[in-house]
């Protein structure tokens, strides 16, 4: 019986001792406060690092040292490694920085799956958390302009036009996605619609450069653009701020979250005004939220789900002739034209791992979307043969569709050359409407000012259209060697539109009912070579298509029936490290051939035509080079020069005065709107012993162009610079907080984002002068 005791006892104690030295906790990313799985957990006390454990897929873990250990180390690839001294801690959670050169960028875009940037045979970046929260965006242009090879245009109060891969172009040739899907359907492309993303609800967003069409389909053939939207973050955590510039822009963000056993909730959103700007008649208002929530049935098997709304209203004061944009007159000829936006999306995503080999997601997703207009591109002034002024004409109209669709892909690992198949299904059906009513537009002649409009009521355009897509794509990885990685892709799409016009056939030269069908096949080969210690070199061929879009095909202004357009992509590049890792570098060259390629005419009275051009070129070199020396300070490059040309495009002209044609053929011309050097350089320094204090200068350049197919003017470009601050209390009643003061545009530069030519003259979309932005947040967060 004494021995009985006495091994009871001893088993009691040695229970006791075991309790005591087991250590768990969190690792979460200290910027999105997301659970990290994957974290490395380490011992340095005692020579070489013992590796103890990695954290599980809610970033838990849970050790048992052998031996006496001091410290930890944290390690993940990505983020800045932490040592942690124990201190006879036995439960902690800690949250590591990423680091400021990331070696091995983690992307989801280029296969839906999460996979290592040297393993994907395409130009892609990421704009990480990081630079997300320090450079505190009014408006995503000044984020996106950070990436090599992008030029987004700002056209004020989010609107906005692009430039990747492309001349600057209002056509249907980029792709806008939220968490994978797209924004809006395939016929139904709107060049501002990144005015319907949640800024404030973003955690990462990654450009694809070049066509992705055998994945996404239609319209990824300049680049595509995916945000990611943030996660429920582990504990409790909530955020909010205030910010304001010096011409009267207010906005204030809100954003909380928390996962609670197997549930996880994350909301957050933003409002912004702009009144009495720099800017006369741009006044505007957005509303934006998004609300995404997880439930994790087992380990296996997880359900998202997420709704986005966004509303805007803003006034558009429209471009300015070269007079008074050179006098910084930036008052509007007009009062009453404008753009109202509702967008809707919801979406629910179901994710199960039939084991470590193979998994599968099904995702359901609905949209409902109107864009209402006045709007001040479409004012034209009618004139006579000898160019005299006769009138002036306008429209109101109002687009709306609503989407029920799913996307559903099934993942495998095989065995064999380790290799991976990836095949998937796309369904969308987005029965549209759209109207235009004409307006009569008066006008004060004298003073070039339009002094109101008359709805005449006759409408101008006025159908619905039943549209369908439905894709099937396979992607196939093999490994040959461990080098060697080769992925082939392949995506078929139909595109089915059913045209129903509202108008009478006397009115319209459209018929009453007609259909238009396209059937597009994109195939895609990569590969990717391993040179060893972070370098590598990959190449790849792919194909992107674009049909025409709906309101170009049906549109009673389009003069001349379009083609489908379609591109092929040769393009090679690589990446390395450098200075003992502590710089990264990316290079891309790329040859992109187009064909029936849908370009965007400039007609006298200043309104567009689109027509296909028989073919085009574009060209260039595209790179990126990230350098630390030092933990405190990183220094960035983004930049690329290209050239853009006609190979066979030409315009049929009207002479009015003899009531003849002619025509102007343009091969070998460099295209409109084509900067020939794009480049963003910024500098940051984090200085150590002001733990949380940030400070950055950033120069943007644009260079010379030409504004007219004939290439006979030409914009010299701009230099602007930038410049940001800003601190996180760490400690003490003030941790959590962050103030920071942003000025844009530091020597108050007079520029115009994108100018246009025709025969009476120049158009500048005028930029903002010199700017300040300070803002304060504070946020709170518990595990």
């Amino acid at each position: 019986m004494k021995q009985f005791i006495l091994l009871l006892c001893l088993l009691i104690a040695g229970a006791l001792v075991k309790a005591q030295s087991t250590i768990k906790g969190m690792v979460t990313d200290a910027r999105t406060h997301e659970a990290l799985p994957g974290v490395k957990i380490s011992a340095i006390n005692s020579g070489k690092p013992q590796l103890f454990t990695t954290t599980d897929a809610k970033g838990k873990f849970r050790i048992a040292p052998n031996t006496k250990t001091d410290t930890l180390r944290f390690e993940m690839i990505g983020y800045t490694a932490q040592n942690i001294a124990l201190n006879d801690r036995a439960n902690f959670n800690i949250s590591i920085e990423p680091s400021a050169v990331d070696l091995q960028p983690v992307i989801i875009s280029a296969s839906r799956e999460q996979q290592s940037r040297k393993s994907a045979p395409i130009a892609i970046s990421k704009i990480s958390q990081t630079q997300i929260q320090d450079t505190k965006a009014t408006a995503l242009y000044q984020l996106l302009n950070k990436v090599s090879g992008v030029y987004m245009v700002n056209l004020g109060n989010e609107q906005h036009t692009m430039a990747i891969r492309q001349p600057i172009t209002y056509n249907a040739l980029y792709l806008y996605m939220e968490d994978g899907l797209p924004i809006r359907p395939t016929g139904i492309f709107n060049h501002n619609s990144l005015y319907e993303i949640n800024m404030n609800g973003v955690k990462d967003v990654e450009v694809i450069k070049g066509p992705a069409s055998s994945l996404y389909g239609s319209n990824s053939i300049g680049g595509a653009v995916n945000f990611i939207t943030q996660n429920p973050p582990s504990g409790y955590v909530g955020d909010v701020a205030i910010q304001g510039d010096s011409y009267r822009y207010r906005r204030i963000d809100a954003d909380g979250g928390t996962t609670n056993g197997k549930f996880g909730i994350y909301a957050g959103g933003y409002v912004a005004s702009q009144q009495n700007s720099w800017q006369d008649y741009s006044n505007f208002d957005k509303y934006s939220g998004n609300l995404k929530t997880t439930y994790d049935f087992d380990n296996s098997t997880k359900l998202t789900t997420s709704a986005t709304y966004n509303y805007l209203y803003t006034q558009t004061p429209g471009s300015l002739d070269s007079a008074h944009f050179y006098n910084r007159s930036y008052g509007s000829n007009q009062r009453f034209t404008y753009r109202k936006v509702n967008a809707f999306r919801a979406s629910a995503r179901l994710d199960h791992s039939w084991n470590e080999h193979s998994n599968t997601f099904f995702t359901l997703f609905y949209r409902d979307n109107s864009t209402a207009q006045l709007p001040s591109y479409y004012i034209a002034d009618v004139r006579n043969s000898s160019g005299a002024y006769v009138s002036s004409n306008g429209q109101v109209n109002d687009q709306r569709f609503h989407s029920l669709g799913f996307l559903t892909q099934h993942r495998t690992d095989f065995d064999f050359l380790n290799s991976r198949l990836i095949v998937g299904a796309y369904l969308d059906d987005s029965p549209s409407s759209y109207y235009a009513q004409y307006l009569n537009i008066q006008k004060d002649v004298a003073n070039n000012y339009y002094t109101g409009f008359t709805n005449t009521g006759n409408y101008i355009d006025n159908y619905r259209i039943k549209l369908f897509n439905y894709a099937g794509y396979a992607q196939y990885e093999m490994k040959p060697t461990e080098a060697l990685r080769i992925v082939a892709g392949l995506r078929y799409d139909h595109v089915h539109y059913n045209f129903i016009n509202g108008l009478p056939p006397t009115n319209t030269k459209y018929k009453q009912q007609e259909t238009s069908n396209f059937n597009i096949v994109a195939p895609k080969l990569g590969l990717t070579y391993d040179l060893g210690n972070n370098k590598g070199l990959y190449a790849n061929y792919s194909v992107g298509f674009q049909p025409p879009e709906t309101g170009d095909l049906y549109s009673s202004r389009q003069q001349t029936p379009l083609k489908q357009a379609t591109f092929n992509n040769y393009e090679v590049g690589g990446w390395f490290t450098a200075l003992d890792k502590k710089m990264y570098a990316e290079v891309s060259l790329y040859d992109l051939e187009g064909r029936n390629e849908i370009i965007t005419q400039l007609l006298p009275d200043n309104t567009t035509q689109n027509q296909n051009a028989g073919a085009t070129r574009h060209r260039g070199v595209e790179y990126s080079v990230v350098y630390a020396p030092v933990n405190a300070l990183s220094a960035r490059v983004s930049g690329t020069n290209a050239w853009h040309t006609y190979l066979d495009y030409s315009e049929v002209r009207t002479n009015y005065a003899t009531n003849s044609s002619y025509t102007l053929v343009y091969n070998g011309k460099r295209m409109a709107n084509a900067p020939n050097w794009t480049v963003n350089t910024e500098l940051t320094y984090k200085p150590v012993f002001i733990n949380g204090f940030y400070i950055s200068g950033e120069w943007q350049h644009l260079g010379k162009y030409f504004t007219d197919p004939a290439n006979t003017k030409t914009y010299p470009g701009f230099n602007i610079y930038n410049m940001r601050m800003g601190y996180h209390f760490r400690r003490d009643r003030l941790k959590g907080t962050s103030i920071w003061f942003n000025m844009l545009n530091v020597t108050n530069k007079l520029y115009a984002t994108t100018v246009t030519s025709n025969q009476y003259g120049d158009t500048y979309n005028a930029a903002p002068p010199r700017t300040a932005t300070l803002g304060v947040s504070y946020a709170l967060s518990k595990y």
